[in-house]
C-alpha cells in the first residue's frame, strides 16, 4: 500500500527508502497525484537527511523511466554516445567547443543543455543567441542533427525525465538545490534517458560555482560517478577552477563569438583550452576513440588545425536553422549591444580575487540572465575583455569592456561590476584550472593535470 506520508516521514526520520518506495513517489510526481507541498517535503527531507548511493540510483531510474528514452540503434552510428555536462560557471562555453571536437574525432554528442540558472550562463541561452537557431526541435529533427553532423546541442523536451522537470521546479522554490543527491539523479537521469555511453562531467569549484567550497564540490562529483555506475552508464568528472570567468567573454552572444573564435583559431584564451581539451580527451577516452591521453590530446589538436572541429559546429547550427555562413560571419548574426564600456579599476595594481557570482549577477542586471523564469533574455549584453586574475589594470587596461543596452544601464552596474575586483600591489599565486579527477575505477581520485586545487 502506498502512502505519501509515510515515504516522506521515512526519509524525515533517517530511514532508507527501498527502490520500490522511491519509484511509487516518483511516478506520483509525473501522473499528479501527489501533492507539491509533498514533494517539497521529500525534497526538503533528502536535503537535510540525505540519501545512500543505492536510494540515489533508483531515483535516478525511477525518473529516468518516467519518460521517453531515446534509442540510437536503428542509426547504426559508427561511433559512441559521449556527452559533457557542468554543473555552472561564468563564462563557461565549452559544451560549444567539446561537442563538435568530439565529433569530428568520430564520436556522436546528443547533448541535452540547460538554461541559466541563478549567477551561471546557460548554454541553451547562448545558442539561441544565433539568428534562428532552434533548441526545441522535433525529436526526429534532433537525431538527424546528432547523424550529420556528429553533434547536436538542444533544450531539455518535455518528454525527458518529466518527473525531474517537476521536482526541480518546487526544489528551485523550496531552497532545496543545494542537494547532493537530488542534483546528481537531476543530472543522471536526463543523461540516461538521452541514451548515452559516457559522461563526462565538469564539476565547478570557487567563487563563481555552484558550490563554492571543495569539499561539497568533490562529493558532487564522487556521487555522479559513483552513481552513474551503479545506474549502467560509464562516467568520469574533473573539477575544474571557477574562481575566475573562464575565457575573456561571459555573457549569450559575446560568448557564442568566442566559441567561433576559439574553433576556428582566431582566438583561444588559455584557461579555456586547457579546460576544453581535458574534457575532450576524457570523453574520447570514455568512448574508446582513443588509447591513452596522449593519443586523444593529438586527435583534438589535429581536429582543431584541419578545421574539421569549426566544420561540425556550423553543421550543427545549420541543421538547426541558423545560418549557413556563420563561422565566416558571425558578427552579421549575433546581437551586438548599443553601449560599450570600459570599466577601470578602482586603482592601478593587480587583480588579486575576483568574486565570480557577483560577476554573473551582473550579467543577470544587465539583462542576459533571468530573475524570474518568464524573463525574456537580453543575447546582447555581457561582458568582453575581462581580465583574469594577475592581470596588471589601469588607464591601459580595464577591469572588463561593459556591453549594455545602455550608457546608463552600463553606468548602474559599473560600481558592482568594480567591487567584484580585487586589486593589490603585487600579483596574488596563481591556481591551476585543473584539479582532480574523479573515477569509478581504482583510487578515488588523481589529479588530471597540474595539481589539486587548494
Amino acid at each position: 500500500m502506498f502512502i505519501p506520508q509515510e515515504i516522506i516521514r521515512r526519509k524525515r526520520d533517517g530511514a532508507e527508502l527501498g527502490a520500490d518506495e522511491i519509484a511509487a513517489f516518483v511516478r506520483g510526481f509525473r501522473d499528479g497525484s501527489i501533492a507539491e507541498g509533498q514533494i517539497a517535503a521529500f525534497a526538503m527531507a533528502v536535503f537535510f537527511r540525505g540519501m545512500s548511493r543505492a536510494e540515489t540510483t533508483a531515483l535516478t531510474r525511477a525518473m529516468k523511466r518516467s519518460g521517453e528514452v531515446l534509442e540510437w540503434s536503428d542509426l547504426a552510428l559508427p561511433g559512441p554516445l559521449l556527452d559533457k555536462h557542468s554543473t555552472g560557471g561564468v563564462g563557461d562555453k565549452t559544451s560549444l567547443l567539446v561537442a563538435p571536437i568530439v565529433a569530428a574525432c568520430g564520436g556522436f554528442v546528443p547533448m541535452i543543455a540547460g538554461r541559466g540558472l541563478g549567477h551561471t550562463g546557460g548554454t541553451v541561452d547562448k545558442l539561441e543567441s544565433i539568428k534562428g537557431y532552434r533548441s526545441a526541435p522535433a525529436i526526429g529533427e534532433f537525431r538527424h542533427a546528432v547523424r550529420e553532423a556528429g553533434c547536436a546541442i538542444i533544450g531539455q523536451t518535455a518528454n525527458l525525465a518529466p518527473a525531474d522537470r517537476r521536482l526541480y521546479a518546487i526544489r528551485d522554490i523550496t531552497a532545496t538545490v543545494e542537494s547532493v543527491p537530488l542534483i546528481t539523479a537531476s543530472i543522471l537521469s536526463k543523461k540516461q534517458a538521452a541514451g548515452l555511453d559516457g559522461l563526462v562531467m565538469d564539476v565547478k569549484t570557487g567563487s563563481g560555482a555552484f558550490f563554492a567550497d571543495h569539499v561539497t564540490t568533490l562529493e558532487l562529483a564522487r556521487s555522479i560517478v559513483e552513481v552513474a555506475a551503479l545506474a549502467g552508464l560509464k562516467a568520469v568528472a574533473l573539477l575544474t577552477d571557477m574562481n575566475q570567468v573562464l575565457g575573456e567573454t561571459a555573457g549569450n552572444a559575446l560568448e557564442i563569438g568566442e566559441a567561433v573564435a576559439y574553433l576556428t583559431g582566431a582566438r583561444r584564451e588559455a584557461r579555456l583550452h586547457a579546460v576544453t581539451t581535458a574534457l575532450a580527451v576524457e570523453m574520447l577516452l570514455l568512448g574508446g576513440l582513443a588509447h591513452d591521453a596522449d593519443e586523444a590530446a593529438t586527435r583534438i589538436a589535429a581536429a582543431l588545425a584541419s578545421g574539421a572541429a569549426a566544420e561540425r559546429f556550423a553543421r550543427m547550427a545549420a541543421m538547426l536553422g541558423g545560418p549557413a555562413d556563420l563561422l565566416e560571419r558571425p558578427e552579421r548574426y549575433l546581437a551586438a549591444a548599443p553601449a560599450i564600456v570600459a570599466l577601470p579599476p578602482l586603482r592601478p595594481g593587480f587583480v588579486a580575487g575576483i568574486d565570480v557570482r557577483r560577476v554573473g549577477l551582473v550579467i543577470v542586471a544587465l539583462g542576459g540572465g533571468r530573475r524570474r523564469a518568464q524573463d525574456h533574455i537580453d543575447h546582447a549584453v555581457g561582458l568582453s575583455e575581462v581580465a583574469p586574475l594577475g592581470a596588471a589594470v589601469g588607464e591601459e587596461r580595464p577591469l572588463a569592456v561593459i556591453h549594455a543596452r545602455s550608457p546608463e544601464a552600463a553606468a548602474e552596474v559599473a560600481a558592482t561590476l568594480a567591487e567584484a575586483f580585487t586589486i593589490a600591489d603585487a600579483p596574488p599565486p596563481l591556481h591551476p584550472v585543473l584539479g582532480p579527477r574523479v573515477a569509478p575505477a581504482g583510487p578515488a581520485f588523481g589529479v588530471a593535470s597540474g595539481n589539486p586545487l587548494s
